[in-house]
């Protein structure tokens, strides 16, 4: 007798992962293709005439404004002193942030009581203290510093201790489980756990940062970038004002390109 014939082996295919968790890919060519798609359209609707020569320059025009500048020592003149500005001030701002805000995150009793304090100062606009800044501490460099650090001080505050309050209690209940200290325990858990939050707030006061400064600069400064961009509005030169628009713009990419530099730094122990 015939023995039955067997079934046919199931043919089989590769099945394509499905788990990645929504992870950003990197399209590196998107980013710069924006940027010349737009230059690109501006710069021919200001030939045509599409775009009205008294509303927006051509952007040739401020490129070559731009080499101007830096050939003629200008760009340095005034690039130098609003980079000093910005670092020191964002420094004692953030740190001092980071600070308050790890203790908030940590001490019930610094909560209760700072907490209010943050909350009442988040929403004041920071420009409008700079006169009052201008009569503690002079029209120098202490009252553009001291907008800075405040700008900057309370987002990174309120980023701080939301990032150690979503921490996850599981892992630092397991912790105390094994008898670990309480340094040990803020070291290696709520720290590197709350990083993270503390990092995308950093982008937030960086932003903030570079609009105070150029507030603080157009108030009393005769260098800077923010002087810069005053004396070309007040000159009507859109070419000089759109120069001013573009290193501030530059100078928010680079701050952004640093942060995460320090995310992948910082953050490489984070699955992807």
């Amino acid at each position: 007798m015939r023995e039955p014939a067997g079934e046919p082996e199931a043919e089989t295919r590769e099945v394509p992962f499905r788990g990645g968790g929504f992870a950003p890919r990197p399209r590196r060519w998107a980013g710069p293709l924006v940027f010349v798609l737009l230059i690109g359209l501006l710069e021919w609707g200001t030939r045509t005439g599409f775009i009205s020569s008294l509303t927006l320059p051509r952007p040739s025009a401020v490129f070559a404004t731009l080499v101007q500048l830096w050939q003629s020592g200008a760009l340095a003149e005034h690039l130098l002193p609003s980079l000093q500005r910005l670092a020191l001030g964002s420094l004692m701002g953030i740190s001092a942030g980071i600070a308050v805000g790890v203790a908030i995150g940590l001490f019930s009793l610094v909560r209760a009581g700072l907490v209010p304090l943050v909350a009442a100062l988040f929403p004041v606009p920071k420009i409008a203290l700079l006169p009052l800044f201008v009569i503690w501490f002079g029209i120098d460099e202490g009252s553009k510093n001291a907008l800075i650090a405040l700008g900057t001080f309370t987002p990174t505050v309120v980023a701080t201790y939301g990032g150690v309050d979503n921490v996850d209690r599981t892992l630092i209940r397991m912790a105390q489980s094994f008898d670990l200290s309480w340094w040990s325990i803020v070291r290696k858990i709520v720290l590197p756990g709350a990083l993270p939050a503390i990092l995308s707030g950093l982008r937030v006061s960086l932003a903030i940062a570079i609009i105070l400064l150029v507030a603080a600069e157009m108030l009393g400064a005769n260098r800077g970038i923010g002087a810069y961009v005053l004396e070309a509005g007040s000159l009507y030169d859109l070419e000089r004002l759109f120069a001013g628009v573009v290193i501030l713009s530059l100078l928010g990419i680079a701050s952004s390109w640093l942060v995460s530099r320090a995310e992948k730094l910082l953050l490489a122990w984070r699955p992807r």
